[in-house]
């Protein structure tokens, strides 16, 4: 109660004036590491798109290869486990840290299923003759793939160790930026899946 009385009160904004601009959740440097990503991946999806608006014809053709239904399976997973981690986020902001780590755990398991099945869809396509030789389309989707899926691969490492903390009480409602570092990075695995999916699976 002593540590309550003496912290201080959160001044409202006066009529007119503006709010306090809010930091970015998480850590400073995931951010910077989250931008130079998504840079990456943005030259990738334009070198894509150029390349297809060459060969529209031989990428319509190999795009129809492609199990679209796969595909939006794992966009379905992915978004699933992304609410999974904001809910995680909102149960350490509100001092539940057990309750976040079992929704970290549920989001990993989640991207385990997303990477089993990626996996089935590599090998159904390596079955099928398809290489990074095979032609433009099958480089481009073979290389976005492969990069997002390490990318996962990484992001369910990060989530697991932050879950395993929160479980065991490295985070509270006060000291909680290692959740909001893992939340931010899966958001970007994310939301690069949903634009791949997009682009390369749907888009004609």
């Amino acid at each position: 109660m002593a540590d309550v009385a003496l912290r201080p009160a959160r001044r409202l904004p006066l009529p007119g004036e503006a709010a306090p601009a809010r930091a970015l959740p998480g850590d400073l440097a995931i951010w910077l590491f989250i931008f130079a990503e998504l840079l990456v991946f943005g030259v990738l999806f334009a070198a894509y798109a150029v390349a297809r608006r060459a060969h529209v014809e031989a990428f319509d053709a190999s795009q129809a290869l492609l199990d679209r239904r796969l595909g939006l399976l794992n966009t379905m997973l992915l978004i699933s486990s992304s609410f999974a981690v904001a809910r995680a986020v909102q149960a350490v902001r509100a001092d539940r840290a057990r309750a976040c780590a079992h929704w970290l755990f549920g989001a990993v398991l989640l991207g385990c299923v997303f990477l089993l099945i990626k996996g089935m869809e590599f090998r159904r396509d390596a079955d099928a003759g398809m290489t990074l030789s095979s032609g433009l389309f099958e480089m481009f989707y073979l290389c976005l793939g492969l990069f997002h899926f390490l990318h996962v691969v990484m992001g369910l490492v990060i989530l697991a160790v932050v879950a395993w903390k929160s479980l065991h009480g490295h985070y509270d409602g006060r000291s909680h930026a290692g959740v909001e570092t893992g939340a931010s990075y899966w958001h970007m695995v994310d939301l690069v899946w949903i634009l791949l999916f997009m682009l390369v699976y749907v888009l004609h």
